[in-house]
């Protein structure tokens, strides 16, 4: 009995702090050279701890450049997989992702039409972030069709609202200057969090409270995935649970593309690498996909800012990533990582 507890701790730390390590270890690498002596005295002398006399280039790189773009990877990619994850049980499809009920291209409409109207980073996030939310809204309404909301209709809803505001966002594109804010939405849509600062962080928030939700509804996911009627039968609201589900996932999903803009593939491939390691007890799975997902953002992002002068938008190199790996993932499985 001991020796389980301490492999339980020994997990729950593993989990908590891979993330933080790949956090950490990215405040080495990067364009601008900076020594491991710099980074440490730099955060030593940030958090109040030393006052260790350093140039302020290496100040501003550690502290104000790499360090809020790191965490915000971290939240990024920690939101996106734990609402893949969750949506995939809630919808029993392995080819779900974050995105499906409309909130990415809802997003994107929004920091578009934020772009053309006011051009501020506050704007964009806020504008993305409620669009995000009202596209799920429409697609849920829109599956009101019948009082019961089934699954099947939630996905056409979501296809329907995805197809709009992908008309809607290219339409914007097409009235945009094309000197200054198409540019400007071309990138956004690309995905990245280079302009992310400390003072952005309250977009983290919604992030947050999304992925405490879901792991509180871990267990119901589990029997969810097995039916309704079965749900039913061992005492589950399943309606309550399922609005309960999607609006937390959604608010994880539009946390995160509200910030670092359409980033594909993590809400798909990191869940079913967590199913590889752990199997489907969204209990295991969810804190999983957490982990996995913020430590693969940070790995991206650090990636992104260092192979060139020029960086490599997210979105890009998570599909170029994504896809092929999903794939070998597909044929090392057989299908193996997902049980109907």
């Amino acid at each position: 009995m001991k020796q389980q507890s301490l492999k339980k701790i020994f997990v729950i730390l593993l989990l908590v702090l891979a993330p933080v390590g790949f956090v950490f270890a990215s405040l080495f690498v990067g364009r601008y050279n900076v020594s491991a002596s710099e980074v440490i005295f730099s955060l030593s002398n940030f958090l109040g701890l030393t006052s260790y006399n350093l140039t302020v280039e290496a100040q501003t790189v550690v502290v104000y450049l790499r360090a809020p773009r790191a965490i915000a990877a971290a939240f990024v990619g920690a939101g996106l997989a734990v609402s893949g994850a969750a949506f995939q049980g809630v919808f029993r499809n392995p080819l779900v992702n974050s995105g499906l009920l409309g909130v990415s291209n809802g997003a994107g409409f929004g920091a578009a039409l934020a772009i053309i109207l006011f051009g501020t980073q506050i704007a964009i996030y806020g504008f993305a972030f409620t669009f995000g939310v009202l596209a799920v809204a429409f697609s849920y309404w829109i599956a009101r069709i019948y009082k019961a909301v089934p699954t099947v209709m939630l996905i056409l809803g979501g296809t329907i609202v995805s197809a709009i505001f992908s008309a809607l966002l290219t339409l914007l594109k097409f009235i945009a200057d094309v000197n200054s804010q198409l540019p400007a939405i071309v990138y956004w849509l690309m995905g990245s969090v280079a302009s992310v600062n400390y003072e952005d962080f309250w977009t983290l928030i919604p992030i947050t409270l999304g992925t405490v939700i879901l792991l509180f509804f871990g267990w119901r996911i589990n029997v969810i995935s097995m039916g309704d009627k079965e749900a039913r039968t061992m005492g589950v609201d399943v309606g309550f649970c399922k609005i309960m589900i999607i609006l937390a996932a959604t608010l994880a999903t539009a946390g995160a593309v509200c910030i670092a803009g359409v980033v594909g593939w993590v809400g798909l491939v990191i869940p079913h690498i967590g199913r590889m390691l752990i199997g489907n007890d969204n209990r295991k799975l969810l804190p999983v996909a957490i982990s996995l997902g913020s430590a693969f953002m940070v790995l991206i992002d650090t990636f992104s800012r260092s192979v060139c002068s020029a960086e490599i938008p997210l979105g890009v190199l998570t599909s170029l990533i994504g896809a092929p790996f999903f794939i070998f993932l597909l044929k090392k499985t057989k299908g193996g990582g997902w049980q109907e």
